[in-house]
């Protein structure tokens, strides 16, 4: 099967979609039954892109200049679509394939030699926070998305829960939703202390003696209810235990801008910003504990990272986290910053639950896998041919 891949996301820091389109594609060219054609927004190649630390770092800045202009620039996620468009167009019609495969809300609009559509759908946060996007870039959502919905022979999910809010929000038939759950990369597993020094030094953090959050600075993340849940917890804790915040900047910061900065200030908090997958890897295996009380997630890619790194993890009840997390978790309210100090203090406090979670959570990261992943979409991929 040829596969053409719109795999122009990784132009940005490979977050969510982008470890998505990593991880499948590297499971999916290990296969002899599929040929992955790559869209890389205005050439195609049969490789993935592989950036260092540094050029991701690059792109970080690139890409908040680039949405601060388009922003502010009337058109801009138009033309950069016809841009796209042509480029894709193009490839395709010198190079014809059986299917392609849409990672994101935007599929192209088909041409002869495209074939096809499946289309992944992660969650639809645009849905439920629109707040999220630049007004103009909503609207473009708003006018892709369902007709790239209408159009997919299937739609491939993330978790059930988000499989259950498609069906209902499209009025779809359950058959044309399939759930291929996400996986989790070789680089997180457990790790030793020497192991995990390099990276924990430069922070002044020490194996074990740290708690982690990881996702972007925006309210969806939760992150005020951790600020406080923190806060609770008795100084000689927040003394032994700093709490690590790791992620780049997001919208609404301004919403608790204010907490952070005083969190910050109080020597316990601290804000390391974005780290590379490598380096990333580390820090969640050195940290006692994962929190993360997210609002609304489609999988919530960190909670197995964690897990397979052998770090317990503190979840909300809300979306797919409870799914994910499965008995391995602490499932804590996501309004409830008392409920989630309670958490956070038992397993920095109670050994043997500490390590009961940590074996838990190996067992339920095994299950989540590219290769899964991959087998599913395939499988995807040859009902729809068929």
């Amino acid at each position: 099967m040829r596969i053409a891949f719109n795999a122009s996301i990784l132009r940005a820091p490979r977050t969510g979609i982008g470890q998505y389109v990593t991880g499948l594609v590297t499971a999916l060219q290990q296969r002899e039954d599929v040929e992955i054609s790559l869209f890389l927004g205005r050439r195609w190649s049969l490789t993935l892109p592989l950036p260092t630390a540094s050029a991701q770092m690059a792109r970080v800045m690139q890409v908040a200049r680039a949405t601060s202009l388009l922003r502010g620039m009337p058109g801009a996620y138009r033309l950069r679509r016809f841009v796209e468009q042509r480029a894709f167009a193009a490839g395709v019609r010198r190079q014809p394939v059986d299917l392609y495969h849409e990672p994101s809300l935007w599929p192209f609009d088909s041409f002869n030699g495209t074939g096809p559509l499946v289309m992944t759908l992660h969650d639809l946060t645009h849905v439920h926070y629109p707040e999220t996007q630049p007004r103009a870039r909503l609207a473009e959502i708003e006018r892709h998305v369902g007709k790239g919905v209408a159009r997919a022979a299937r739609i491939l999910v993330d978790s059930a829960y988000i499989g259950r809010e498609v069906v209902s929000h499209f009025g779809l038939p359950t058959d044309k939703v399939v759930v291929a759950p996400l996986g989790c990369g070789a680089e997180f597993h457990p790790r030793t202390e020497a192991q995990t020094r390099a990276a924990l030094q430069p922070l002044g953090l020490r194996h074990g003696s740290y708690l982690l959050c990881v996702g972007t600075l925006e309210p969806r993340k939760n992150l005020l209810l951790t600020l406080r849940a923190y806060a609770r917890l008795p100084d000689a804790l927040r003394k032994q235990y700093p709490l690590l915040i790791v992620g780049m900047a997001g919208w609404g910061e301004d919403t608790f801008a204010g907490e952070l900065r005083a969190a910050l200030a109080g020597g316990h908090v601290r804000l390391a910003g974005y780290l590379g997958q490598a380096r990333l890897a580390e820090v969640v295996a050195g940290a006692r504990a994962l929190v993360y009380p997210s609002l609304y997630e489609g999988f919530g890619l960190p909670v197995v990272e964690a897990m397979a790194s052998g770090t317990p993890v503190i979840v909300s009840d809300r979306a797919s986290l409870p799914e994910v997390a499965g008995a391995a978790g602490l499932i804590v309210d996501a309004d409830d910053d008392v409920g989630l100090a309670a958490a956070m203090q038992m397993l920095l406090g109670d050994d043997p639950e500490w390590q009961r979670r940590c074996q838990a959570g190996l067992q339920q990261a095994a299950q989540f896998t590219w290769r899964r992943c991959a087998e599913i979409t395939v499988q995807t991929y040859r009902a729809v041919l068929a």
